[in-house]
């Protein structure tokens, strides 16, 4: 009976915490979420000077083992992981350091550290996610380290590898994502693809395809596009469009071109081969007693919650701080987003969309920011095109101020010009279905 206990207890907080939706200050959202929310409204005025500080001891530490290869830091593979970084990282790093600094004390060219550039990153996205990486960092093992997984990849294998080519673990990672945030997702998943559970592949399907910002998201979305009255409608097109991308995207470039290899610093550890004389409960019960057994005390399965907020708070922010800048700068002051609209014209013209002209920028816009397009088509006159932008944006996923600039910060291997191939996809697929399914409800 104990054995069960170790497993059944620990996963059901885990599925409290990030996947039963509760209601809370007039939104529906999940445990972490709230938590996440308390924190953040608790220390609204220090998180961004708090977070700086972060961004520049990560710089700094990391500059110093470079160049010095300290030993407290090489013989820790933890430390040596998150500080010992590439080139890359390590000049992005350092441009997220100058990014916050500017923007924090108000210095150097007004287009960097605008309300709408680096502002909108560190005193409006960034104290989101030091919050939400605190409790997500610290509870998810109650997800991964528990069984929960393994009962759930051996129930719904069946259905997740053949529509979506992925493991059935992978669904708790799509209703993290959904029920929570799209952060909660990637981080889910980048944690299982450095643990052996996913391939290359795997990892980048989900990260790039089920990362769904949640519905508390959607709801600010549509109530800045006023068409609350029509949230029913609007949230099913976003599942329904939203479904048709992830049937579809897996199967073509540069998805379907990725290695289905694991992580090179870790071995495989999932296996979906059904034993013969079990059926998939008692398969999947069995798995996740062995795997719950594995931790034997709760001091190490809080030192690897600990250190998962190091990882999120060091490894992803500065990244995602340098990355978001640079995107919304690009946004904000530049017509590319103005110029590459400009093919969408004919086809929403085509489509029959109204204000075609205005809702063409909006469409790839959203690539630096998801609340971009809404900003941008909340002067619309008609509803049916606001509706089309709405949910365009949702579906498309990708955005460079969080889930892009996360997925970049992660060990996912996905490049920044993949990231815009796999937008620009989603966008063409779900933009018929939306245009249709918008046409018939107006």
């Amino acid at each position: 009976m104990q054995e069960y206990l170790q497993f059944i207890l620990p996963s059901f907080i885990g599925i409290v915490l990030f996947i039963i939706p509760f209601p809370f200050n007039g939104e529906i959202t999940i445990p972490v979420a709230i938590l996440a929310k308390l924190v953040q409204n608790s220390f609204t005025s220090i998180l961004p000077s708090v977070m700086t500080g972060v961004i520049v001891l990560t710089t700094i530490i990391t500059i110093l083992v470079k160049l010095s290869k300290p030993f407290l830091i090489e013989r820790s593979p933890f430390l040596s992981k998150l500080f010992d970084v590439s080139p890359t990282w390590l000049i992005a790093r350092v441009l997220g350091m100058i990014f916050a600094l500017m923007t924090l004390f108000q210095f150097g060219p007004s287009w960097i550290w605008s309300e709408n550039t680096g502002g909108l990153l560190l005193y409006d996205l960034i104290p989101v996610l030091f919050s939400v990486f605190l409790f997500a960092g610290l509870f998810l093992p109650l997800l991964l380290n528990f069984g929960l997984l393994e009962l759930c990849g051996a129930l719904l294998t069946k259905v997740m590898r053949p529509l979506f080519k992925l493991p059935g673990r992978s669904s708790i990672d799509c209703l993290a994502s959904w029920l929570g945030d799209g952060t909660i997702g990637v981080l889910l998943t980048n944690k299982q693809y450095e643990d052996g559970y996913y391939t290359k592949r795997e990892a980048v399907i989900i990260g790039t395809t089920f990362s769904v910002v949640s519905i508390t998201f959607t709801i600010v979305v549509i109530s800045y596009l006023n068409l609350q009255h029509v949230f029913g409608p609007f949230y099913l097109t976003i599942v329904i469009a939203g479904l048709v991308a992830a049937f579809i995207c897996p199967r073509i470039p540069p998805l379907s071109r990725k290695p289905d290899t694991y992580y090179e610093q870790a071995e495989k550890k999932i296996d979906e081969r059904l034993p013969k004389n079990m059926t998939h409960f008692s398969w999947g019960l069995n798995q996740a007693i062995q795997q719950a057994k594995k931790n034997k005390s709760y001091a190490t399965v809080l030192k690897g919650g600990i250190q998962n907020v190091l990882d999120m708070w060091m490894g992803v922010i500065p990244i995602v701080m340098a990355i978001g800048t640079t995107a919304l700068i690009i946004a904000e002051y530049t017509p590319v987003f103005k110029y590459l609209g400009i093919p969408f014209i004919p086809l929403l013209t085509l489509m029959q969309v109204p204000e075609a002209a205005a809702a063409s920028q909006t469409m790839v816009v959203g690539f630096a920011d998801m609340f971009l397009p809404a900003i941008i088509g909340s002067s619309i006159e008609s509803e049916l095109t606001r509706f089309v932008i709405g949910c365009v944006s949702v579906t498309q996923l990708i955005y460079m101020s969080e889930v892009g600039g996360l997925l970049l910060g992660s060990k996912l291997p996905v490049r920044f010009f993949e990231l815009v191939i796999i937008f620009l996809q989603r966008t063409i697929i779900t933009l018929p279905i939306i245009v249709l399914m918008a046409h018939i409800i107006f």
